[in-house]
């Protein structure tokens, strides 16, 4: 009996939980995505890859520099290496003259003089013969010690150069990461929200191009080439011909004017003449985030051209489209 009893209390016990449960909201499965969360993401994956494609461009300056400079140490040290090896022979054959009893007459088969003949005058004496081998021997340690130093320094270049290109396998591995991850996000939209989301990333419609743009020189030929891309597409490391990242795009518009550039925003920042935002006159680079990892081309009327990013391609935006860093005059 006091079984039942406790069994019914039980039961009701639990009426008013169930009760509570059934006029709960039903979640759902999988909450939409927030367009504003999902454009940050993209937006800041996209930034990424670029910082990481800028730091690639500046890894790869530094290589090619290296590079350079370890072929010049290697000649350096192959031109040593043959002073040694005729140092050695004049010891090696002035050794063999002292046991063959060959006298002074050795010496002159393998000392090269300016003049032989007072050079031979000048040795009356077997101490002064000596003295000669002495020095052969002080020259020959100096030339291997010379040689040793040479491979060295090569030895240390070479190890810098495959550091860099180390980092720069880690660089492009940091790019493809970033592009695939914001690819990922996107594919997990909507149709229609991506598209939205795309709009939202270029910031509107593209500006219409200005009918005139007054540069001159050769401000005036990159100037003209960059905007005759527009509409092109973007692409990491790319410099044209149909395809620009943004220090590509910058290096190959001036290159039309006779402008060396580097392919790196933060080597372009190094080129040329700081100037403020009120000296800004078409043609001018602009520079963008801290560190810089974007540069684009001043076309005046507060508008820039520049490579903007996948999706994108080149276009036309306003001056502060992204944060602004500063600006230098090249050319």
């Amino acid at each position: 009996m006091l079984h039942d009893r406790m069994r019914l209390l039980a039961a009701l016990t639990c009426v008013p939980v169930i009760a509570a449960l059934a006029l709960l909201p039903a979640t759902p499965s999988s909450a939409e995505p927030d367009i504003d969360d999902v454009r940050a993401r993209v937006d800041k994956l996209y930034h990424e890859a670029e910082q990481a494609q800028e730091r690639y461009h500046d890894a790869n300056l530094e290589l090619q520099e290296l590079t350079r400079d370890l072929s010049a140490l290697k000649a350096d040290q192959a031109r040593q290496d043959v002073r040694v090896s005729g140092a050695r022979e004049v010891v090696e054959d002035s050794i063999v003259s002292q046991y063959v009893g060959d006298g002074l007459s050795a010496v002159g088969q393998v000392i090269v003089a300016d003049d032989p003949r007072l050079f031979l005058g000048q040795l009356s004496t077997m101490s002064a013969f000596n003295d000669l081998q002495t020095g052969l021997y002080d020259d020959y340690t100096t030339e291997l010690t010379a040689l040793k130093l040479r491979k060295q320094a090569t030895d240390r270049r070479a190890e810098e150069v495959a550091a860099i290109e180390k980092r720069l396998l880690a660089e492009q591995a940091e790019v493809d990461e970033a592009l695939a991850s914001a690819k990922q996000v996107l594919s997990e939209l909507e149709a229609e929200e991506r598209a939205k989301l795309l709009a939202a990333l270029g910031a509107g419609e593209p500006i219409k191009l200005p009918s005139n743009i007054p540069a001159e020189g050769r401000a005036a030929i990159a100037l003209k080439y960059a905007m005759a891309q527009v509409g092109d597409n973007y692409s990491y490391g790319a410099s044209g011909p149909n395809a620009f990242d943004c220090s590509g795009l910058t290096m190959m518009a001036w290159a039309q004017a006779g402008v060396g550039l580097p392919h790196s925003s933060r080597a372009q920042f190094g080129v040329g003449t700081r100037i403020s935002q009120s000296q800004l006159r078409p043609g001018d680079l602009v520079f963008y985030y801290s560190p810089i990892s974007h540069v684009a081309m001043y076309i005046g009327n507060g508008l820039i051209v520049h490579a903007a990013r996948p999706g994108l391609g080149v276009r036309v935006s306003p001056l502060h489209y992204m944060p602004y860093v500063g600006a230098v005059r090249v050319g």
